[in-house]
């Protein structure tokens, strides 16, 4: 058994048994009070609120100011809640958890959170249509409904579900833990960054925060729908193996009987048609055509003149099935060239003795 830390990157031989998230007491009111906070803040900036006035003081203070030696750093850091880069980090590891689990689940989780995120984001941004601080006409407004596609923050709210899946798709206790405390530093650190560089209002990081938030929440209500998926896409996969795979060819014993070979019937010169068979092919009416010859011939001499015509009888009737079309008792050297079959060893049908004495 290996031992080493790389023993961990190979497959799982049995799938493993993953429990899957219910929608408990706890997580339905998690989800009330995060819904409740989104409503609130929505109607705080709606209504030009205090929150407004926190934005605008927000703004004018300009940390990234204040604070010219961070701005390096956190413009970098900052692609941790673009969709595009944490999409792709997030979907590789998921992918090698699904290959080792036997299972799709955490790549269609990921899908399904993203699909939503995109959904419910991208609507509440172009309906609310606020202009970020850059863009800001008159101090003091909550400048909406001017165009604008930064209410919420779409970095912030991206930031939460990307590194939050890994906290929802751990199988222990504490790896749920660890994955936590590391999404949750990593989505105040977004959230906090687009402030410091002036990118995004406060109110827009609060309710970036309750979107993402909501989102892992409501996942466990689409589980159900992510593993029909699951089986479908299974199936799928297992009628297109089916299809692809090679009949397999039955083996024939020695002895046995063989596949039939079919005669290929030539147009031949003189108009008469004519049978072509594959070298080496063999039929049973030849064998017992040539026994019968032979058995004939050695036969006592007072049995000779009785059981030549009943061989010679036997080998034309014999032949005759081979699509060779000659008179009974005469001699097969006087054969037409192009009606003698082509035979593994030789090109001349089997000689028979003489029937006279």
């Amino acid at each position: 058994m290996r031992t080493d830390i790389f023993a961990r990157l190979d497959r799982e031989p049995e799938p493993p048994k993953i429990e899957i998230p219910r929608m408990s007491r706890t997580r339905l009111a998690l989800f009330g009070g995060t819904s409740a906070f989104y409503l609130a803040i929505v109607v705080a900036v709606l209504i030009s609120s205090w929150l407004v006035i926190v934005d605008w003081k927000v703004m004018l203070f300009r940390p990234y100011q204040q604070w010219p030696e961070l701005h390096a750093f956190l413009d970098y850091f900052v692609v941790l809640g673009q969709r595009g880069p944490t999409a792709v980090m997030v979907a590789a590891w998921l992918g090698w958890r699904s290959w080792r689990q036997h299972t799709l689940r955490p790549l269609l989780v990921l899908g399904a959170s993203l699909l939503l995120l995109n959904a419910t984001v991208g609507a509440v941004k172009l309906g609310l249509g606020r202009l970020g601080p850059h863009y800001a006409t008159q101090i003091g407004s909550a400048e909406l409904f001017a165009g604008g596609d930064i209410f919420p923050s779409g970095h912030t709210a991206n930031a939460v579900v990307t590194w939050g899946i890994l906290a929802y798709l751990a199988t222990t206790p504490l790896a749920r833990r660890y994955l936590s405390a590391l999404s949750a530093v990593v989505a105040l650190g977004v959230g906090l960054t687009t402030v410091y560089l002036g990118t995004h209002w406060l109110s827009d990081v609060l309710l970036g925060w309750a979107a993402g938030l909501l989102i892992l929440l409501a996942l466990p209500w689409c589980e159900p729908l992510i593993g029909r998926v699951e089986d479908a896409i299974l199936s799928m996969r297992d009628q297109l193996r089916a299809r692809r795979l090679p009949v397999p060819s039955l083996p024939v014993a020695s002895g046995g009987p063989r596949p039939a070979i079919y005669a290929q019937r030539l147009p031949a010169e003189d108009g008469a048609e004519r049978v072509r068979r594959p070298v080496g092919a063999t039929s049973s009416a030849r064998t017992t055509a040539t026994r019968s010859t032979y058995g004939s011939a050695a036969a006592p001499a007072g049995q000779k003149q009785g059981g030549a015509s009943s061989a010679a009888g036997v080998t034309a009737t014999a032949r005759h099935g081979q699509g060779r079309t000659h008179a009974v008792g005469r001699s097969p050297h006087t054969q037409h060239a192009s009606l003698t079959p082509a035979t593994a060893g030789t090109r001349r049908p089997p000689r028979s003795r003489p029937l006279g004495g």
